[in-house]
């Protein structure tokens, strides 16, 4: 028979079923979960609700969580404890952790003390957790994707506690909500509205993305089917972040168990216990201390053993198990990877290791269970459903219809699916059904009395689900037939015809967009193509999700950002993370992780949208070179580019108004910057590179000229002393690239190769011949001839000079000129950069050709090479692209 349902409102935990203490007084029962109770404080200790420092030697804390209140705010306390947090997820997502790493000023999201240690945090939301308190972290990571599970098109917000700047401001009172003491204040992690933990249960449930709605891809226009892979992946995001939490595949587990809180406890009226929580916790080793009186009682041993694991169920319940050290150490009871240490312990030791015990759930004849509906109904979470040792699947679905006012319907277009919900992965299986249900919970509880707490039974409609996986995959070689990429890739890879298919093809860049109908043959393929080459150069894959243009609303501009994380130090790296969290992680791409390609064909149906390039002047040339080859196979064919300089010299970026170089600032503020930019038009100029002489190293004797070689150029081309400092510069961080990592050690290198080529002498003009516009000019007595794009060279430099000149018009990055420029050396280059002289004004036109009569060191855009002798021909290159220039007056938008 049913109990009933009960309602959930938008996932919202204040307005979510209470399930109280567990008979703790008044206090307790009117507290989410909580179980608390008085304690003597021996520190300074601060309230968990008001924030406020707790006077006098007195405070109640959860003996589950740790939330510590003052007696006047327990009542107000609306904070679900972390045993009940399971319980409270309105969809399923797991979370996506990079290495463990040491973060500052935060506090763990499940015990709520600070992150002293290495810890853990999602790379997609702003859930911090200690290493030992990953495996009672639940699947409730922001839902940034459709993946055929309760898909919907209402957002509602998503709330995290904690971890807020100094500057928060709560929305509803406008006062500070914010606490450097204490895990304090609630965040909408998709609009980023901010409020206290009193407050925030009487903000309305409907999220509006906040002030950068119109930049944010929509998650109900992603959709990505990713059962087999990890949530690293299915974000692009770099395995090697994983090389530090790889050296120790438990370092997500409690194999100290909760060593960091209670030590092997020295005072004699104490002992020290091992708990383990079932099967799968002595397979592993995976164990929680717990220090208890020695005349404590069983049922307060119990207790104490549920508390440690997060379990909030009437102790009365369970039961301890004992078994001897010798047990623990056979190998048909853990594995030998954790036997082996303990194994070598001497008898002398024996005494000293804690007695070990293991939680057992006593048999029942009877219970209450949960059921979700898999489509998400308004006004009803679950439904709770008494079941027996008669009951199976299919009476339960029998029994659960009518309460979902679906009684007309067929029992056979239903199943019954048990899901977990960890932390790092939410595990669907559906059950026979002639499944006795009452077995299947014995089961679950006999492997593990945590994962029992985090385990969901969910009603799920029979429909043909359609699988479909996109995978990118480069690295092949170029302009070859799709038949021909088939081929490769069934030659290399293996590839199933039936189940995978080429659904696109980007010849100029050797690269191909695999669809696939099976996730098995998907996760093979992905974790094949890291070990193949193909003819001496590797291929990557990347998942990519598939956008439904249909589904973006009318106004709505989506940003693609691209990062290159090797630029800039670390800082490339830090923006990563802040912009995954601040806009949906699908529209941000790193370009160590197959380039720009596979950022634009995820973008390549969206109607309209922007592009913000993170790097410096290298990256924005590769990205803009691409979208240039690319262009005609993007339904909006030209979206406008804005910077993020991360490089050394950012040219670009300081001609555009983004500045010298990043320097810290708030990402969110960088990204209202972009959504407020001006439009405005840049030429961009081809580079025809054509060889006269034969190449070195010709095979018998035979000499063939080199073939004509075409390079992009966005800002300017260097020949002579100017190219050969650039040279000097690559050089010199190819054999020590690690040294390399900030802007302030790269200009030095700069000027240390400037001070070696200081008396160098050249007669450049002797060895190139210039023709402009089909005219020859004669060159005076220089040592570099640069010819420019931009009003800005070398970190800044105005090279053109501003005095007014009636020979030539005033430059424009958008005018359909280059201007030339000549130096006469390294002091000459040096006034330059610090504003003392301006170049020697040679030429402006639209066309020129460049004879080169020996070897010469040529630069296009910071990248050296030397040349050889023959013609350069420079042209105008196509449509001129567009850019987002910052804006000098912020404009006042409206916000959420």
């Amino acid at each position: 028979m049913a109990d009933g349902t009960r309602s959930l409102r938008g996932g919202s935990p204040a307005s979510s079923p209470l399930l109280g203490g567990r008979g703790r007084g008044a206090a307790a029962s009117s507290s989410p979960g909580h179980g608390f109770r008085r304690v003597t404080l021996t520190k300074p200790t601060f309230c968990h609700y008001c924030t406020d420092f707790i006077w006098g030697l007195a405070g109640y804390q959860c003996e589950v969580c740790n939330f510590m209140s003052h007696e006047k705010c327990l009542k107000n306390v609306k904070i679900p404890c972390s045993c009940i947090a399971p319980s409270l997820v309105r969809v399923p997502v797991a979370h996506c952790f990079g290495p463990p790493g040491h973060y500052k000023r935060k506090f763990c999201t499940v015990c709520r003390k600070s992150l002293e240690s290495p810890a853990f945090r999602c790379e997609v939301c702003e859930l911090h957790v200690h290493t030992d308190c990953i495996l009672f972290a639940c699947s409730d990571c922001r839902q940034c994707h459709q993946d055929g599970h309760q898909d919907h098109d209402t957002y509602h917000h998503h709330w995290r506690e904690g971890n807020l700047s100094s500057s928060a401001r709560c929305e509803v009172c406008k006062k500070t909500c914010s606490s450097s003491e204490v895990l304090s204040g609630m965040r909408c992690e998709w609009c980023g509205i901010l409020a206290h933990s009193a407050c925030y249960i009487i903000v309305t449930p409907e999220c509006t993305f906040g002030r950068l709605r119109n930049m944010i891809l929509p998650p109900t226009c992603v959709q990505l089917f990713s059962r087999n892979f990890s949530k690293l992946h299915c974000f692009r995001i770099s395995e090697n972040l994983q090389t530090e939490s790889d050296e120790d595949d438990d370092v997500d587990g409690s194999t100290q168990g909760s060593a960091k809180d209670v030590q092997i406890s020295t005072d004699s009226s104490k002992q020290t216990l091992k708990i383990f929580d079932g099967n799968d916790a002595v397979k592993r080793n995976q164990f929680r201390l717990i220090s208890v009186p020695r005349i404590a009682k069983n049922e307060e041993v119990v207790e104490a053993a549920l508390r440690t694991y997060y379990i909030n169920d009437d102790q009365q319940e369970y039961e301890l198990q004992t078994f001897t050290q010798q047990t623990l150490l056979s190998d048909d009871v853990i594995n030998r990877n954790s036997a082996a240490e303990d194994s070598n312990l001497g008898s002398v030791f024996r005494e000293s290791i804690p007695e070990a015990w293991i939680i057992r759930a006593k048999p029942k004849d009877e219970e209450v269970i949960r059921i979700y509906p898999a489509w998400l109904k308004v006004g009803m979470a679950y439904v709770s459903l008494r079941v027996n040792k008669d009951s199976t699947t299919q009476t339960v679905i029998k029994e659960v219809l009518p309460l979902l006012g679906r009684q007309t319907e067929c029992l056979q277009n239903f199943k019954l699916v048990e899901v977990l919900m960890g932390s790092k992965q939410v595990q669907r299986m559906v059950l026979d059904n002639q499944e006795p249900i009452l077995n299947r919970l014995k089961d679950i509880r006999k492997t593990s009395i945590r994962q029992m707490n985090q385990t969901r039974f969910y009603i799920v409609e029979n429909s043909k689900s359609i699988v479909r996986v996109n995978l990118f995959v480069g690295g092949l070689p170029p302009q070859l037939s799709p038949e021909e990429y088939t081929n490769i890739l069934k030659e290399e890879l293996a590839i199933k015809s039936n189940v995978v298919s080429v659904s696109h093809v980007y010849q100029a860049q050797g690269a191909v967009v695999l669809e696939i109908s099976c996730f098995s043959e998907a996760e093979r393929i992905y974790m094949l193509v890291k070990d193949t080459t193909v003819n001496d150069k590797p291929l990557n894959a990347v998942v990519i999700p598939e956008v439904t243009a249909s589904k973006i609303p009318q106004n709505c501009c989506p940003l693609l950002v691209f990062v290159n994380p090797k630029s800039g130090g670390l800082k490339g790296r830090d923006l990563l993370y802040s912009f995954r969290k601040l806009l949906n992680p699908h529209q941000v791409f790193e370009l160590t992780n197959g380039g720009p390609l596979p950022g634009f064909h995820t973008f390549s149906k969206i109607p309209s949208f922007r592009v913000l390039v993170c790097g410096g002047d290298g990256t924005v040339g590769w990205v803009l070179g691409a979208l240039e080859e690319i262009r005609h196979k993007l339904v909006c064919s030209e979206p406008s580019v804005a910077i993020l300089p991360l490089g050394t010299g950012n040219d670009l970026g300081r001609v555009l108004r983004w500045g010298a170089g990043y320097s810290g600032e708030d990402p969110y503020s960088i990204l209202v910057s972009v959504d407020e930019a001006d439009d405005v038009l840049m030429d961009r100029w081809t580079i025809l590179l054509d060889a006269e002489e034969p190449a070195e190293g010709a095979e018998n004797g035979i000499a063939e000229p080199e073939p004509p070689k075409i390079v992009q150029m966005n800002n300017y081309c260097g020949l002579g002393i100017d190219a050969e400092l650039s040279l000097d510069f690559h050089h010199a961080r190819e054999e020590e690239p690690g040294k390399f990592n900030s802007r302030f050690h790269n200009k030095g290198v700069y000027v240390k190769v400037g001070l070696q080529k200081i008396s160098h002498t050249r007669n450049l003009h002797k060895d190139i011949k210039l023709q402009v516009d089909q005219h020859e000019v004669e060159l005076p007595s220089i040592e570099g001839l640069i010819f420019i794009n931009i009003p800005s060279w070398g970190s800044g430099a105005d090279l053109w000079g501003s005095e007014s000149d009636n020979r030539f018009e005033k430059p424009r990055i958008d005018d359909g000129l280059l201007e030339v420029v000549g130096v006469t050396g390294v002091v000459h280059m040096g006034q330059v950069q610090g504003g003392f002289r301006s170049g020697i004004r040679i030429a402006q036109g639209s066309y020129f050709r460049v004879t080169l009569l020996k070897p010469i060191p040529v630069q296009v855009d910071g990248e050296p090479w030397i040349q050889a002798p023959g013609q350069i021909i420079i042209s105008a290159a196509g449509p001129k692209v567009h850019m987002l220039k910052k804006s000098k007056q912020k404009q006042k938008k409206t916000g959420s």
